[in-house]
């Protein structure tokens, strides 16, 4: 294995097969960062969403996409041109993975691409190949996938990141506020039918407790883009708290904890959820 990769590896406590297949998703994902910095890609967008906050500020769930935001509308973006650099990027490590993207579509705003590789050929080469390998199907792969919003809604502020490993470099992503803006839309507004996103609230009491500040301005562009938000006066932080409120009430609390238990290192810290919690947690946040 490369001399790099296996650095990176060594900060985690892997003992399972998921332990180390959630590692490796990991390592895949910061040197997709790193292509996509050789590649300039930030020079036109700004990273966000879940893994965003785990690999820039420590969030300890674990998220599975990359997601990313152009810096201004652009509907002839194509994200496409960035991906030959990044499974070079990748090789370059001994990594044996294919990116490909999805066709885009004049319907949607988000284009996407995917990066898979092989989980067995990978977990070969980590510690005891028998061990870690067992059970797994030979055609089983390890996937990423890459979203970027080509229509993105105003109002927000980016900052820059500098990331050491496996070599130094940067990215660039949303500012707090703003990152905190955009998963209270998610939290608000996202619907998969009955499912509930329990990765939504996790990160909502994760910004609570560490990063409380929310930009609402953003939020509202948001919401206005969504079509959530359509009267004529701006969003202000009596409204957004009534439908957070309101928001919290209709939740199913044990979909949500069943949701994110999976990606969560200890579970049994999910046992206080409850409606109440929610409304604690909900006048923690500050508006900016």
């Amino acid at each position: 294995m490369n001399e790099a990769v296996a650095r990176m590896l060594e900060r985690y406590e892997s003992r399972s097969t998921e332990d180390y297949t959630r590692a490796l998703r990991e390592v895949f994902q910061e040197l997709a960062l790193l292509g996509l910095w050789r590649a300039k890609f930030f020079e036109h967008a700004a990273f966000y969403g879940g893994t965003a906050l785990r690999v820039l500020h420590g969030l300890d769930r674990f998220s599975e996409d990359l997601d990313f935001s152009l810096l201004a509308p652009d509907p002839e973006f194509d994200l496409a041109r960035y991906l030959g650099g990044l499974e070079r990027e990748l090789a370059a490590f001994g990594l044996t993975v294919t990116v490909t993207a999805k066709p885009k579509s004049a319907r949607s705003a988000v284009q996407s691409a995917f990066l898979k590789a092989g989980t067995l050929e990978h977990l070969v080469t980590i510690g005891d190949g028998r061990a870690v390998t067992r059970g797994i199907p030979g055609n089983q792969t390890i996937k990423v996938k890459l979203e970027v919003d080509r229509d993105p809604p105003g109002g927000f502020t980016t900052e820059t990141h500098f990331l050491l490993r496996p070599l130094p470099f940067s990215v660039r992503s949303y500012a707090l506020p703003d990152l905190f803006a955009g998963k209270m839309h998610a939290v608000l507004f996202r619907r998969w039918k009955k499912r509930v996103k329990g990765r939504d609230w996790y990160d909502l009491v994760w910004f609570a407790a560490n990063h409380p500040a929310l930009r609402l301005a953003h939020l509202e562009q948001r919401m206005r883009q969504s079509g959530d938000w359509t009267a004529q006066e701006a969003l202000d932080e009596g409204a957004f708290r009534n439908l957070l409120a309101e928001t919290v009430g209709a939740l199913d609390v044990d979909r949500a904890r069943r949701d994110v238990e999976p990606f969560v290192p200890r579970p049994e810290d999910l046992e206080i959820w409850s409606h109440d919690f929610f409304l604690d947690v909900a006048r923690r946040i500050e508006i900016v």
